[in-house]
C-alpha cells in the first residue's frame, strides 16, 4: 500500500512540472498580477531613460539647441532687400526692384529691362506729371495760394507740416511738391487749378496720352492713389518729357528748400533723393531726379543722370527694401563705368553706339505695346 502511494505521488508531481507554463501561471493569481504590473509600468524601460545620466546629457542639450535655431532664424523681411549683391558681368546688370529700365536718353537704346511693360501704382513719381501740367498752362507762378481741408489726405493719413490756412506762392506748391514731396502742397496745386481738380486730371490723362504713355492713368496729384498707374516704358517717356522743363530740373536736383511762413524760423525741407543730397560731395551728375511711395507702389525712383560720360534714364519701381533703390542706382552706375568701354568697342562702323545686344524696338517715341 505504501508503494502505491509513492507511486501517486510521484505521478501527481510529474503532472504539475510537465504541464504547460502557461497554465501554470494562470492558476497562480501572484504571477498574473506580477506580469500585468510590467505591462503597463515597465519598471526596466522607464528607469533606462530616467536614470541614466549619460543619455540624458546626450539628448537634452541637443534639444535646446535645435529649438534655439528655430527662434534665432532670421525672418525674411524688407531690410534683406537693402544688402542685395547681384553680380554684374559684361553681358548682364543685377537689379533688386521689381521692375526697371535703364536707357540712353540720346540714343533711345535700352541698356536694361525688367518688367518694362508691367503695369504698376507708381506713388509720388505722379508729382513729375503734376509739375508738367501746372507749367504748362502758365499759370503766375508768384500768385499767393493757401492750403485747404480739400488739400488733408483723408485716404492714407499721412502728415504734413503744412497746416491748414498756410499761405505761400504756386513757385513755392512746386518746390515743396517736387523737393519734400509734399502731398498738400501737390493737391493745392490742383485745388487751385482752373475748373479745380477735376479739370487737372483731365489734364493730367490727356498730357500722359499726348506722350504716347498708353499705359499710365492718373486719379489724384499726389499719388497717394493707388490707381495712379505707369509702366517702366511709360515712366522713361514722362522723365524725357519733364527733363525739358528747365525749371523741374533746378528744383528737383535742389538737396534743400527753406519755406517762410511768417514765423520765427523757417521750415526746412530735404530732398527726398540721398543721391541728390550727396551729390556735392560725390560723382553723381544728376539732371531730374523724383521719389516715391506708398505700400501698393513699393519705393521707387526715376532719375536723369550723366554716367560714364552718357545722359541715362534709370526707372526704379517696386522696391522692398528702403535703401533698395538707391543700391540699384549705384550698381548701375558702377556697371556702366566698368562696362562702357567695352560696350562702346561695339560700334558697327555706322556711328550708333550699340549698348547691348538688346532690342532697340522700344524708344521714346514708340508704343509700350
Amino acid at each position: 500500500m505504501s508503494f502505491f502511494k509513492h507511486c501517486l505521488k510521484v505521478l501527481l508531481v510529474s503532472s504539475i512540472a510537465f504541464a504547460p507554463a502557461g497554465q501554470a501561471i494562470a492558476k497562480s493569481p501572484s504571477k498574473k498580477q506580477s506580469v500585468s504590473s510590467q505591462k503597463k509600468y515597465n519598471p526596466r524601460v522607464s528607469s533606462e531613460y530616467r536614470v541614466n545620466p549619460n543619455k540624458t546629457r546626450a539628448m537634452r542639450p541637443a534639444k535646446v539647441r535645435a529649438h534655439a535655431k528655430k527662434v534665432s532664424k532670421p525672418a525674411v523681411d524688407a531690410e534683406m532687400f537693402d544688402s542685395f549683391t547681384g553680380k554684374s558681368s559684361n553681358s548682364n546688370l543685377a537689379i533688386a526692384s521689381t521692375k526697371a529700365l535703364v536707357m540712353n536718353q540720346n540714343t533711345h537704346e535700352i541698356i536694361y529691362s525688367k518688367n518694362l511693360d508691367t503695369p504698376t501704382p507708381i506713388a509720388s513719381v505722379t508729382k513729375l506729371m503734376t509739375a508738367m501740367v501746372v507749367l504748362d498752362a502758365k499759370l503766375n507762378l508768384n500768385d499767393e495760394v493757401s492750403i485747404t481741408e480739400m488739400d488733408v489726405d483723408y485716404l492714407k493719413g499721412t502728415s504734413s507740416r503744412l497746416p491748414v490756412g498756410t499761405t505761400m506762392t504756386r513757385e513755392d506748391l512746386l518746390n515743396l511738391a517736387l523737393i519734400a514731396s509734399e502731398n498738400r502742397a501737390a493737391s493745392a496745386l490742383a485745388t487751385h487749378y482752373p475748373g479745380g481738380k477735376q479739370r487737372f486730371i483731365q489734364d493730367m490723362n490727356a498730357k500722359a496720352a499726348s506722350l504716347g504713355m498708353m499705359n499710365t492713368h492718373f486719379e489724384d496729384s499726389t499719388g497717394l492713389n493707388s490707381n495712379n498707374v505707369s509702366t517702366a516704358m511709360d515712366l522713361a517717356r514722362m522723365v524725357h518729357a519733364a527733363y525739358q522743363y528747365p525749371m523741374i530740373r533746378q528744383i528737383t536736383t535742389t538737396s534743400d528748400y527753406d519755406l517762410n511762413v511768417h514765423r520765427r524760423q523757417p521750415l526746412h525741407f530735404h530732398n527726398t533723393n540721398a543721391l541728390v543730397r550727396e551729390s556735392t560731395n560725390s560723382s553723381w551728375e544728376i539732371g531730374l531726379s523724383k521719389t516715391g511711395y506708398i505700400s501698393e507702389a513699393g519705393r521707387c525712383l526715376v532719375m536723369q543722370a550723366t554716367i560714364a560720360g552718357e545722359p541715362l534714364i534709370l526707372v526704379l519701381l517696386d522696391s522692398v527694401g528702403k535703401l533698395t533703390r538707391i543700391g540699384d542706382a549705384k550698381r548701375i552706375k558702377k556697371w556702366m563705368e566698368h562696362n562702357y568701354s567695352t560696350l562702346t568697342s561695339h560700334n558697327d562702323g555706322r556711328g550708333d553706339i550699340v549698348l547691348t545686344g538688346l532690342s532697340m524696338s522700344k524708344t521714346l517715341g514708340e508704343d509700350a505695346n
